[in-house]
């Protein structure tokens, strides 16, 4: 038994396929974001793609043009983050940026070359969507498809009521 500020942790040695629990859903769900992230970015490196920049192409693709508030709060994703990958993702000319109505605003579209890597990548994400399916079994699949946007949609609400 392990205490961690007052809170106490009972252990076991966790083996290789053993994950010990954690007392904190953000801990739960940080972690297994993490693992998450890495499974798919294993896939996407030799396309010289990261998730996040996958996600990017596949809203905008679904989405068309939008603004970096837009895209945001599609992403739930803080500015800084966004800025840094849009401003990579612009350079590399996978997606194109606009001055919107407002001198301010920036308008971001799937460009060409964007199109075309992501056309290139999807086999790659049907393949790492497939096995997950597979390992979770299609209930619990979809059960954490669900429990993701209703997790994300009670937060923003929640912060939105701040």
């Amino acid at each position: 038994m392990i205490f961690l500020n007052r809170i106490c942790v009972y252990t076991s040695n966790p083996g290789m396929n053993e994950v010990l629990k954690l007392p904190c859903t953000c801990a739960t769900l940080r972690r297994a974001s993490r693992a998450l992230t890495q499974f798919y970015e294993d896939a996407l490196r030799p396309l010289g793609l990261r998730s996040s920049q996958l996600t990017l192409l596949q809203v905008l693709d679904r989405a068309g043009e939008r603004t970096q508030s837009e895209l945001g709060r599609i992403l739930a994703m803080d500015s800084t983050t966004l800025t840094r990958t849009l401003a990579i993702m612009t350079r590399e000319g996978l997606i194109a940026k606009q001055r919107g109505e407002d001198r301010r605003e920036w308008r971001f579209q799937l460009a060409p070359a964007g199109k075309a890597r992501l056309e290139v990548a999807l086999p790659r994400w049907e393949q790492v969507q497939d096995t997950l399916r597979r390992k979770l079994g299609k209930e619990r699949w979809n059960a954490l498809l669900t429990l993701a946007d209703d997790v994300t949609t009670a937060l923003i609400a929640e912060r939105s009521e701040l």
